[in-house]
């Protein structure tokens, strides 16, 4: 897989084409997911102007601080031309001047800064601000094949750190000692950057956002372990697994994480091209449901991963589209009793012409350690 293959230079083209039809003038896009899907430029968020200026007819331009032009100009995108500006100078007439004709409605990169939106008002008077995900979602949403294996190495570097948990987790480390040992090895696993890593033990295994204390682990306790990280790649890991440190769980986990283990393996197999992401969350939910625990199922089943760590589908209720092949998310049921304990179990599955693809391989059952 070359880095050419994920960043095809008819990305653009294909962004200008959706750009017109959906009666923007053009795209503009910040440091974010967005401008590394059309450039495969990494670029850096700060308070110097980096903007990706998309018109739906002419010549696209990156602007960028002079500083920092050599490593756009390394970036592996193709068929747009770089202009720079240097501290002291102002950046916003670069973008006006890179578009061509009258102005009546721009796209903006989702996650741009509000400081940059209000200049862009400035620079732009009387155009129309909308999101550019609202063109760019259904180019991203589906992924190459290309993406595919992105994202399938992602998971088998994310699975390799899971299988040595039996080296950190154990009882009497603080949670927090734990992370830092799966920081590390998330990092020596092949990923760029450690994205996030949740280590909670016991009644913390019970908020599905924990993250981290200095709480020592105890005997017995479940301890739900959530790690992922982003590839040089730029595309993303995610995975769960829940375990037992150094003793026997209580009866009452033991009990709900074999409900839990099925409602996860029964939403995997039900991935296939038309399942709504609402019914397929409806599987997952109705089994734990079932079995006297849905008040406990606190989020949504999934959620869509790529470029960002969270992205469209959204597999959640009230959420009616289907899947499509080429659609990738999670699929990670939980259960989880305040004050006491939880688990959760979660892969990355892809849809496929006929089913679903499991990029996480490692074992769901109850791992004592």
């Amino acid at each position: 897989m070359g880095i050419e293959e994920l960043y095809p230079a008819g990305r653009l083209v294909a962004a200008q084409r959706a750009a017109a039809a959906a009666g923007l003038d053009a795209l503009l896009l910040t440091p974010g997911s967005d401008l590394r899907y059309l450039t495969g430029y990494d670029a850096r968020e700060g308070e110097r102007l980096t903007c990706l200026v998309l018109p739906a007819e002419g010549e696209p331009t990156l602007i960028v601080p002079v500083l920092e032009r050599p490593d756009a100009e390394a970036a592996p995108g193709t068929g747009y031309r770089i202009v720079d500006h240097a501290d002291g100078t102002d950046p916003w007439p670069l973008v006006r001047a890179a578009l061509p004709g009258p102005v009546r409605a721009v796209g903006l990169a989702d996650r741009m800064w509000a400081q940059q939106v209000l200049a862009l008002r400035d620079a732009l008077p009387g155009a129309a601000q909308r999101l550019a995900s609202d063109v760019l979602r259904e180019m991203r949403i589906r992924k190459s094949p290309a993406e595919v294996a992105a994202l399938a190495e992602a998971g088998a570097a994310i699975d390799a750190v899971h299988l040595r948990m039996g080296e950190w987790l154990r009882p009497g480390r603080t949670e927090r000692e734990v992370a830092a040992d799966l920081a590390a090895a998330i990092r020596a696993a092949g990923h760029a950057a450690v994205d996030f890593v949740i280590v909670a033990a016991g009644p913390n295994g019970a908020s599905p956002h924990h993250g981290t204390s200095d709480r020592p682990i105890g005997v017995g306790e479940p301890v739900v372990v959530d790690i992922g990280g982003t590839m040089p790649s730029g595309y993303r890991s995610d995975c769960t697994r829940t375990y037992v440190a150094g003793g026997p769980a209580p009866v009452e986990f033991v009990d709900y994480y074999t409900v839990l283990r099925e409602a996860q393996r029964a939403a995997v197999a039900a991935v296939a091209p038309g399942v709504t992401a609402e019914a397929l969350d409806a599987v997952a939910r109705d089994v734990i449901t079932a079995a006297g625990f849905g008040g406990a199922f606190l989020h949504r089943t999934g959620h869509g991963i790529g470029l960002d760590g969270h992205e469209e589908p959204y597999v959640v209720t009230g959420n009616p589209r289907p899947l499509q092949a080429g659609m990738a998310f999670s699929v990670e049921p939980g259960i989880y009793l305040a004050g006491r304990h939880g688990a959760r179990i979660e892969d990355i599955v892809v849809c496929t012409t006929d089913g679903g693809q499991r990029l996480n391989t490692t074992p769901t059952e109850l791992i004592a350690l």
